[in-house]
């Protein structure tokens, strides 16, 4: 099984993405995918995600293999966008593909939270003309601690 981990500056179309990697991945019995977007609402102008390179990818890679290692996968998608979002734009696309659900599922939750609260992101956010920092939330760090 080769996963493929990609982090991007631009922009991407999950559905194509999911797409293609649905096609590439036949023989599974399922495909579990989990889509992030930037919120719209609260008055949310736009979210910045920045990262140190030498860390980010392989970072990912790693969680990759970890995520490999761990269920009996026939694919794993993770795509990340760095940089500036608007509302509505996706940041981060996770899929497991495997012959049983449950893998699938598992591996793609497991991707999540691990992403969520452990990545190589900075996040900030402008809302009203304001830029603020976004740290994890209790509850990021509670869903971590499950996969221990």
């Amino acid at each position: 099984m080769a996963s493929e981990v990609r982090l991007l500056e631009s922009s991407f179309d999950p559905a194509a993405q999911i797409a293609a990697f649905s096609a590439s991945h036949a023989a599974a019995g399922g495909i579990a995918s989990f889509i992030g977007q930037v919120r719209a609402g609260d008055a949310v102008e736009a979210l910045e995600l920045q990262h140190y390179a030498p860390l980010t990818l392989p970072g990912m890679e790693a969680l990759a293999a970890d995520a490999e290692a761990r269920w009996s996968l026939e694919g794993l998608l993770i795509i990340h966008r760095a940089g500036l979002m608007a509302p509505g734009d996706p940041i981060v696309l996770v899929a497991a593909a495997a012959r049983h659900r449950r893998d699938a599922f598992a591996a793609a939750e497991f991707a999540m939270d691990h992403l969520k609260s452990e990545s190589w992101f900075w996040k900030r956010e402008k809302a009203g003309g304001i830029w603020r920092w976004i740290e994890p939330r209790t509850e990021d760090f509670a869903d971590l601690r499950r996969w221990a």
